[in-house]
């Protein structure tokens, strides 16, 4: 099939279930994330293809169909698998992409490690997306290519197929030139950018930074800039901008930039909560928790996550307050990384001990502090917790966006609720109404999680009804739109960047 959108990813987009000895593919029970927020672009477009990775066996035939058609709620679409084997998944994901890359893009320099890195393997298995991209992309179509991992694909394609046009979007943060240019690949994966006729951002800080790089790497002629768009913080916190780059030129080629922050389901989320085993959920959460205020954070486990130093802050909250001993609980969701992330062990073990200490410490017979879970919940269960808690407590150490933060606004009702936000996850520079922390303060910590438990419903109040009409507007349907007008902007012989900003 000739695709108008072909989708580089390299999750595939959808779950499989063996059913009556029969495997299935079916929706993800967990809607949230990059996977979803992806699909959304099938129904917007006549014909698209999606190309993912699937283990295959070392030295004998795939097992599956490269190729298959879904149909599903978000429309019919194409996928096409790349049979890798386990040693191509384990050096292009886990060690490459989590012990090398990762720490770089988060700013971690400390934790950068390139010493059982094989980058030759890291290029092949972007060649192989590559091909299949090329493969399945219709004449002028765009290929649109997800995340860092994914860094080297923009060459390949440009080499194979000169009509494409190429999109790029991070997921992430995107480091400044001190501690991007630490990678001994900074030059092939900077080549494989400047391919782009599109690089796309959460926001404008990222943006900057991939400038700043490009600057100082190279001989740029001309770098276009802008204010920063309304909606989002000029100044006054960590990650604000007064202006975004909106393209550069290096040599011949033109890269447009866009730095604009991925929207929640805002619909979905309030549909889902409206349901009746929604509501029947909620009231069985609240009466558990048998007049207690509730705090819930929900992520995985990592160390950019930064889910040592709030359990850290709360520890320290239970010995500065102990009138608060059985008046307060943390449910916290701390997804365990798949098997083979050696670089994410550590971070396990340091939440588990943490929460065992506190629980062995503080807890009775009738009162665990933390309640841990290390597997993911599906959605209308952390909608349904959402709507249940009294705080939400998000504070990554960096993070590209976090789509959590936007989940429990929208699906809180707008009578209390108060959200607690590190500066450094990029929607901080939406949700000005949140409580904003330095996470890397203990004084700031330990303030914010007070004013948090003690902020008065009528504040509460204010804040989150400012929250939720930002996040119902800049929903993922209006972040599709932006995204759509770009993809016809990069067809027409001259391209100028869409008009509408976050307004």
């Amino acid at each position: 099939m000739a695709a108008q959108l072909v989708i580089v990813y390299h999750r595939q987009p959808y779950e499989e279930v063996v059913e009556n000895g029969n495997v299935v593919l079916r929706e993800n029970r967990s809607p949230n994330g990059i996977v979803p927020v992806l699909k959304g672009f099938i129904g917007q477009v006549d014909s698209a293809s999606w190309i993912a990775w699937k283990k295959a066996p070392a030295g004998k035939a795939p097992g599956f169909e490269r190729r298959v058609q879904v149909s599903d709620s978000y429309g019919t679409y194409e996928v096409l698998r790349l049979p890798l084997q386990a040693e191509q998944i384990n050096q292009f994901y886990h060690v490459t992409s989590k012990e090398a890359l990762w720490p770089v893009l988060n700013s971690f320099p400390s934790m950068y490690t390139s010493e059982n890195t094989q980058w030759a393997t890291f290029r092949e298995v972007n060649r192989l997306f590559a091909e299949a991209a090329c493969e399945e992309a219709a004449p002028g179509a765009v290929v649109w290519v997800h995340d860092y991992n994914l860094w080297l694909v923009p060459r390949f394609v440009r080499a194979l197929r000169p009509d494409l046009k190429i999109a790029f979007f991070h997921h992430t943060p995107f480091p400044a030139p001190d501690v991007f240019n630490l990678l001994p690949w900074r030059d092939e994966i900077l080549d494989n950018l400047l391919c782009c006729d599109l690089v796309g951002f959460h926001v404008p800080r990222y943006a900057c930074n991939f400038a700043a790089v490009v600057q100082g790497l190279r001989e740029v002629r001309d770098v276009r800039w802008e204010p920063t768009p309304e909606g989002l913080a000029p100044c006054g916190s960590a990650l604000a901008e007064p202006r975004t780059p909106t393209s550069l030129r290096v040599g011949s080629q033109v890269v447009h930039i866009d730095a604009f922050p991925i929207g929640t389901h805002a619909r979905l989320i309030e549909q889902t909560m409206a349901a009746p085993q929604s509501r029947e959920q909620v009231a069985r959460i609240r009466a558990g928790m048998a007049g207690r205020k509730v705090i819930v954070s929900v992520g995985r486990v990592d160390y950019a996550k930064g889910t040592r130093e709030l359990l850290l802050t709360y520890e320290r909250l239970l010995r500065r307050r102990p009138i608060l001993h059985g008046q307060v609980q943390l449910l916290l969701t701390a997804v365990a990384a798949a098997d083979g992330m050696r670089v994410y062990r550590r971070a396990q073990q340091a939440i588990e001990q943490s929460v065992g200490r506190i629980n062995g410490h503080y807890g009775t017979l009738s009162w665990q502090p933390v309640v841990l879970s290390t597997t993911p919940m599906t959605f209308q269960e952390t909608m349904a917790y959402f709507r249940a808690a009294d705080v939400c407590w998000i504070t990554p150490l960096r993070d590209g966006l976090n789509l959590v933060a936007k989940e429990f606004v929208a699906a809180h009702d707008a009578r209390d609720g108060v959200l607690v936000l590190s500066e450094f996850a990029g929607t901080a520079l939406e949700l000005s109404d949140a409580v904003l922390v330095n996470p890397y303060s203990i004084s700031q910590m330990d303030a914010a999680i007070d004013r948090a438990l003690d902020m008065e419903p009528g504040e509460q109040q204010a804040r989150m009804r400012r929250m939720q009409q930002h996040v119902q507007h800049y929903d993922i349907e209006f972040w599709t739109r932006h995204v759509l007008r770009w993809f016809e902007t990069l067809r027409q012989p001259r391209v100028e960047a869409p008009a509408e900003a976050l307004s």
